[in-house]
C-alpha cells in the first residue's frame, strides 16, 4: 500500500487551537461510501478477492518482470493498483471509524484486525515493487520505448526507483514488512488510544485534550493558565509512557536507516516527498535565520498589545484586545470560504461545495474523536472525507479552508489513478495553504475598520508563524532528538530539555518559558506517526507565499487554469515542473526569503499601524 495514499494529512493541533459551537448543527459523515458498517458483508468479500487476486498475481509475475514486454508490464501494474486500492479502501475506512472514536474498544480492535489482514494480503505484493526495482535502467528504458501503455506508469516507476539504492534483500523488506503491524503501528495505535482517552482537567472542568487545548485560546488569561497547569499536569502524569513511546520509535528509525543506509534522520522523507536534503537545507536554514526578524519582532508586539512584560506559554495563541471572539456558526463558516473558493475559481467553489452537500465532512465535537484536523484522501473511486473540531472561533474557519483545500486537491488528482493521486507531503500542504490565504484575503479586504483589520492581520500573522516558524522548529526538535538517541535512550528530563531549546530559539526573548512547558512535546503526534513531516507546513506556506504573490501580480496569463492543473498533477510531477509555470523554483535559495517577506511585509505593516 503506498504511503500518499494511506498516510493522513493531520493538522498541527500545537500550532492551530479550535475554539465553540454546539455539536447539534455541525454535520458527521457518512462513511458508508466505503462500507456500510465494519461487519459490512462487502468489505470481507472485498478482502477475500484481493487475497486471491494477490495469491494470483504472484504466481503470474515473480521472478519474471525482466522477461515482460513493455505491454506486459503495464498489464502488471495496473493489476496491481487495482489489488492495491481495495486494500487501501479498507484501511482508509479502518481509520476512519477508528478517528471518529479512538476510544471505542472495538473500534480499536477492528483497525488492528484490518492491519494485519491487509498486511497479510499485501506481503505477496511486496515482490514486485522489489523485483520492478532490481530492472536496470537500460532495460526499463527499452519497455517504455515499446510500450505506450507502460509509459503512462513512468511517474510512479521514477519514484519507486528513487528508493532503490535503499532496498534490502527480499527477506529482509518481507520481515519488515509484515512486523509492522507489531511494531511502529502497534506503538502509534497506544499513542492515539492514550490520547483519546485522556482527562484534562481545566479549574473545575474536566476535559478532553483537544477541548483543553483550545481554552489555551481563551480571553481570559486566568482560563489559559488553567489549561495550560492541567494540560502539563495530564500529559506529566502519562510522561514515562510518552518518553518509552519516543525513545523506542526513534531507536526504530535509526536501526532501519542503517540497514538502508540513509545518510541522516530527515533523509527518508524527503525521499519519499520526493524533495533533496539541500532544499530542505536551504528552507530550513532561511527559516532560521528569520527567527528575529519574524516571531521574535512580532511576540515583542503581542506582549505589548496585551499589556504583559513577559509572555508565558499560554500567551501564544491569546486572543488580542480587538480580536473579534464572537461565535461563527456553521452555516457562516461555510459561505465565507465557499465565497472566497469560486471568486477566485468557479471550478474550485464548485468542488468545494459538494463537500458540505454531501456527508463527507465531520466537524461534531464528541469524545474519543481525534483531535485537530485532517484531510483523508481514501481512494481514487471513493472521495476525501474532512475531520475538523469545529469550537465556530475564526480559527476554526481558517483550519475549514485549509482541510477542504486539500479536499479538492485531492478530488482533483483523483484522475490520476491510486498509484499517482498521491502527492508528495510537500506539495500536499499547496491547495490547503493557498485555499488559506484566499478565504483570508477575502475576509481583509471586505473588513474597513482600521483595529479589527489590524486583528484579522496578527491573526494572519500568527498563523504563518504556527505554519512556518513553529514547524521549523518542530523540526528543529526532531533533528536534535535523533541525534541525541543515537548516543542512547533519553530520559523525559532531557527530551524536555531538547524542547525548551528550541523553543527559546524560535519564540525569542519576549517569552518567559515556565518549566512545566518542559513537556508539551509529548502531544504532537507528527512526531510519532510521520517524523520529519513538519517542515511539509513551512514548505507549503512559503510555496503558496510566492504562489499568490505571482496571482497578486497579474505577471501569469491563466494563474487559475494552470493552479488547476497543478492540482490535477497529484504525483505525476516533481516540485521543479509543478512552479516552472509561474516562474518559481524551490531549488533557488532566494525562493524561500520571497515567501518569508510575506511574513515580514505583514509584520512591518502591524508595526507601522501600531507606531
Amino acid at each position: 500500500m503506498t504511503l500518499n495514499n494511506l498516510c493522513l494529512t493531520l493538522r498541527d493541533t500545537a500550532g492551530r487551537p479550535q475554539g465553540g459551537e454546539g455539536a447539534a448543527a455541525l454535520p458527521a459523515w457518512d462513511l458508508s461510501d466505503l462500507y456500510a458498517t465494519p461487519a459490512d458483508p462487502k468489505l470481507e468479500a472485498d478482502l477475500a478477492r484481493a487475497d486471491a487476486e494477490a495469491r494470483a498475481f504472484a504466481e503470474a509475475h515473480a521472478g519474471k518482470l525482466a522477461a515482460h514486454s513493455g505491454d506486459r508490464l503495464a498489464e502488471a501494474i495496473a493489476a496491481y493498483e487495482r489489488i492495491e486500492e481495495v486494500l487501501g479502501r479498507v484501511m482508509s475506512y479502518a481509520s476512519l471509524v477508528f478517528s471518529g472514536d479512538a476510544q471505542d474498544p472495538a473500534n480499536g480492535r477492528f483497525y488492528q484486525d484490518m492491519q494485519e489482514r491487509a498486511t497479510a494480503i499485501s506481503t505477496h505484493l511486496l515482490f514486485f515493487t522489489l523485483e520492478l526495482n532490481r530492472l536496470e535502467d537500460a532495460v526499463l528504458e527499452k519497455k517504455f520505448a515499446a510500450s505506450s501503455a507502460l509509459s503512462h506508469y513512468r511517474p510512479f516507476l521514477r519514484d519507486l526507483r528513487v528508493f532503490r539504492p535503499h532496498q534490502l534483500s527480499d527477506e529482509v523488506e518481507r520481515l519488515l514488512h509484515e512486523k509492522e503491524v507489531t511494531g511502529r503501528a502497534a506503538w502509534n495505535r497506544l499513542f492515539d488510544e492514550t490520547i483519546a482517552g485522556m482527562e484534562v482537567k481545566v479549574g473545575e472542568e474536566t476535559l478532553n485534550v483537544s477541548g483543553a487545548l483550545n481554552k489555551l485560546s481563551d480571553r481570559n488569561r486566568e482560563v489559559r493558565a488553567a489549561a495550560a497547569k492541567g494540560v502539563s499536569a495530564a500529559f506529566g502524569e502519562k510522561a514515562r509512557l510518552f518518553t518509552l513511546i519516543t525513545n523506542t520509535l526513534v531507536k526504530d528509525k535509526e536501526i532501519i536507516d542503517g540497514w538502508r543506509q540513509y545518510p541522516r534522520p530527515g533523509s527518508s522523507r524527503n525521499r519519499a516527498n520526493m524533495v533533496e536534503d539541500e532544499v530542505v537545507d536551504a528552507l530550513v536554514t532561511a527559516v532560521i535565520e528569520s527567527f528575529p526578524s519574524l516571531s521574535h519582532r512580532y511576540y515583542a508586539m503581542k506582549a505589548k498589545w496585551l499589556g504583559l512584560p513577559r509572555l508565558q506559554h499560554w500567551d501564544r495563541n491569546a486572543p488580542l484586545p480587538d480580536e473579534d471572539d464572537s461565535n461563527i456558526p456553521w452555516d457562516a463558516a461555510r459561505e465565507r470560504v465557499l465565497k472566497a473558493y469560486t471568486a477566485f475559481s468557479p471550478e474550485l467553489g464548485r468542488i468545494g461545495k459538494e463537500f458540505f452537500e454531501k456527508p463527507w465532512i465531520d466537524a461534531v465535537l464528541r469524545p474519543g474523536k481525534a483531535s485537530g484536523a485532517f484531510a483523508h484522501p481514501t481512494v481514487p473511486s471513493a472521495h476525501p472525507y474532512l475531520l475538523l473540531n469545529y469550537h465556530g472561533k475564526s480559527r476554526d474557519v481558517m483550519t475549514l479552508a485549509h482541510e477542504l483545500g486539500h479536499g479538492v486537491h485531492q478530488v482533483l488528482a483523483a484522475e490520476q489513478g491510486y498509484l499517482m493521486s498521491g502527492t508528495p507531503l510537500t506539495l500536499a500542504e499547496t491547495a490547503s495553504v493557498f485555499g488559506e490565504m484566499l478565504t483570508f484575503r477575502a475576509v481583509l479586504d471586505a473588513e474597513t475598520d482600521p483595529k479589527r483589520r489590524r486583528a484579522l492581520l496578527a491573526g494572519k500573522v500568527e498563523d504563518m508563524l504556527n505554519t512556518v516558524v513553529r514547524q521549523i522548529a518542530f523540526y528543529r526538535f526532531e533533528t536534535l532528538l535523533h541525534d541525541a538517541r543515537r548516543k542512547g535512550e533519553l530520559s523525559r528530563e532531557e527530551i524536555g530539555a531538547l524542547w525548551m531549546q528550541v523553543q527559546v530559539e524560535s519564540l525569542g526573548p519576549a517569552f518567559e518559558f515556565t518549566p512545566d512547558y518542559e513537556i508539551y512535546w509529548s502531544y504532537i503526534p507528527h512526531f510519532i506517526h510521520t517524523p520529519f513531516y513538519v517542515y511539509a507546513y513551512a514548505f507549503g506556506d512559503c510555496l503558496v507565499n510566492a504562489l499568490y504573490g505571482v496571482f497578486q501580480e497579474g505577471s501569469v496569463p491563466g494563474f487559475q487554469d494552470k493552479y488547476l492543473e497543478m492540482l490535477r498533477a497529484g504525483g505525476t510531477l516533481r516540485h521543479k515542473e509543478l512552479l516552472a509555470p509561474f516562474g518559481l523554483d524551490a531549488s533557488d535559495p532566494a525562493f524561500w526569503h520571497k515567501g518569508l517577506n510575506v511574513i515580514s511585509g505583514f509584520i512591518d505593516e502591524l508595526e507601522r499601524a501600531d507606531g
